[in-house]
């Protein structure tokens, strides 16, 4: 599927028009509109995922619903659904309309580029009362339940549209998140009210690295994108103290500035609010609403959930993310520094060159200084509260390489430590910690496999680089031929479906497609050899 490439100068009228349509109609969540009526939906589970209703589009206007909600209750769970299925439009995860079933017996390339028509949506103008977010240009979604475009994601599934030919896109995609950025100062988690208080890790700048609009009036709009979601990523500078963090930063011991994973409240997920309320409730020694901020800011962190965040590994409830600097997070924020210093550059802003230059300078020494450990030759997270990195050996150790800011001896221990401790039958391991969260062992993320590959290509690690390609991609390979999907997560120890987490496994997959695409351009003999017998 192709799309005309849209007049840029289109963006500003979109973001206004936008904007008054938030004017007249807030960014309340579907807890925030629905109140007693979404606890009661949510608490007594009339649908199994809890993302559902938070999904659906009410038929009546909210006033109405409430009212007859609050004249006469439903007196049972039967009777709550039947209110609900009266009065909503329940979504099912289904794939886009017109679009015909993808053949069997293809090929894996061929087959994802069958995908990109089922996973595409057009233009969306949300209907009156969803919890969707406008949308002002064509979209590519996950899958299955993740009906609506998600940040971090999407550059992964570019790779794989970028490998197809499918720049148009591309294009289409930057430019709903520059429409987002415009609309509500950063891009949230995914298009919808219930994700605005929290963004994802921030991708924004390696996305723009994927266009191919490079005139002067381009460049300054997606300049003042990458400013604006800088700014909100360093809010938290205005009023962090000397020993302490605020908002998305953290006050290093030496005094430089890094960020942190955090979501603006301190509530239960919408999407997850049994869980989030069950979560709280199994650790009564802390506060419900402190609970609520770590998992929300898990979510932001996009490992959600992972023993990285976990005081102990095997319990939810000691979550701690807040606490927490990533080497993900600040690795990205680097490289949004000098994407924009480079933005700069081109449209000679001197003034910008000189104090993002800096800022990506004085990143680079704090990264150097706390998030790296020469003895264990690895990149890891640093905890506020014991002032050192923590145990968690992780993928998210490889994101330094992933962006260059490495320097070429910290690579080398990089690579060597992944070969010790990451490489796994079937791909990269995630940690090395079997938990049942998701982002733990045994399950591999396509995400985690681009950074490692990419990452160690960039300092010249080729031959551990073609080794995590090739497991990987005999991984994906494995399970398409025995189910005909792509898959969200895989158990790369096994080879086989991944599991673990809130929600039953998802197919589609958006960012599996893209990477394993991606791959399967670096390496076109990969599954060649992978199939080929052991001599």
């Amino acid at each position: 599927m192709r799309f005309a490439k849209p007049p840029f100068g289109r963006l500003l009228l979109v973001a206004l028009a936008a904007s008054s349509l938030a004017a007249r109609a807030p960014d309340q969540t579907p807890a925030d509109l629905y109140g007693p009526l979404f606890e009661a939906v949510q608490s007594q589970r009339i649908f199994p995922d809890g993302k559902t209703f938070v999904d659906a589009v009410p038929r009546l206007p909210v006033d109405r619903i409430m009212a007859d909600y609050a004249a006469s209750p439903p007196a049972d769970a039967a009777a709550l659904k039947a209110f609900v299925d009266a009065r909503f439009v329940i979504p099912g995860d289904t794939p886009a309309p017109d679009t015909p079933p993808v053949p069997q017996g293809l090929d894996l390339k061929a087959h994802i580029a069958a995908l990109w028509p089922i996973l595409t949506r057009p233009a969306l103008t949300p209907e009156p009362g969803s919890s969707a977010l406008a949308m002002p240009a064509p979209y590519v979604v996950p899958g299955g339940r993740f009906r609506e475009i998600y940040y971090w994601d999407s550059y992964f599934t570019m790779l794989g549209l970028k490998a197809d030919g499918q720049q148009p896109l591309i294009e289409s995609m930057l430019e709903n998140f520059e429409a987002l950025i415009a609309n509500h100062g950063h891009i949230p988690n995914g298009a919808r009210t219930y994700y605005l208080s929290r963004s994802q890790p921030p991708f924004f700048a390696l996305m723009v690295g994927l266009s191919e609009r490079t005139d002067p009036a381009s460049r300054r709009t997606q300049l003042e994108a990458m400013k604006r979601e800088h700014a909100f990523w360093m809010s938290g500078a205005a009023c962090v103290t000397a020993t302490a963090a605020c908002e998305h930063v953290v006050r290093m011991p030496d005094g430089s500035l890094l960020n942190r994973y955090w979501d603006a409240r301190e509530t239960p997920r919408d999407e997850s609010w049994a869980e989030d309320v069950a979560t709280a409730a199994s650790a009564p020694d802390r506060a419900p609403r402190e609970v609520y901020r770590e998992l929300r800011s898990g979510a932001e962190s996009g490992w959600d959930f992972s023993s990285r965040w976990l005081d102990d590994p095997q319990d939810l409830a000691t979550i701690h993310v807040t606490d927490i600097v990533p080497v993900d997070l600040n690795s990205l924020m680097w490289s949004l520094e000098t994407r924009i210093a480079a933005h700069c550059r081109e449209l000679a802003e001197r003034a910008c060159i000189r104090e993002f230059g800096r800022r990506a300078n004085d990143r680079r020494r704090a990264v150097h200084r706390y998030l790296w450990s020469a003895r264990e030759r690895r990149f890891g997270d640093w905890d506020q509260r014991t002032g050192r990195m923590t145990e968690a050996v992780s993928a998210a150790g490889l994101y330094p390489l992933f962006v260059g800011l490495a320097t070429p001896n910290q690579a080398r221990g990089a690579a060597q430590s992944t070969q010790e401790t990451l490489l796994a039958p079937g791909g990269l391991r995630t940690t090395v910690v079997s938990t049942g969260q998701q982002w733990d062992s045994p399950n591999g993320w396509a995400p985690l496999q681009w950074v490692a590959v990419a990452g160690l290509d960039r300092y010249g690690h080729r031959e551990t680089a073609d080794t995590i390609t090739a497991r990987w991609l005999a991984t994906v390979d494995r399970v398409y031929r025995e189910t005909g999907k792509m898959l969200e997560k895989y158990d790369i120890e096994d080879q086989r479906p991944g599991g673990g987490g809130e929600y039953p496994l998802q197919d589609g997959f958006g960012w599996t497609n893209g990477v394993t695409r991606a791959l399967l351009d670096r390496s076109p003999n990969a599954l060649q050899d992978a199939r080929r017998p052991v001599p």
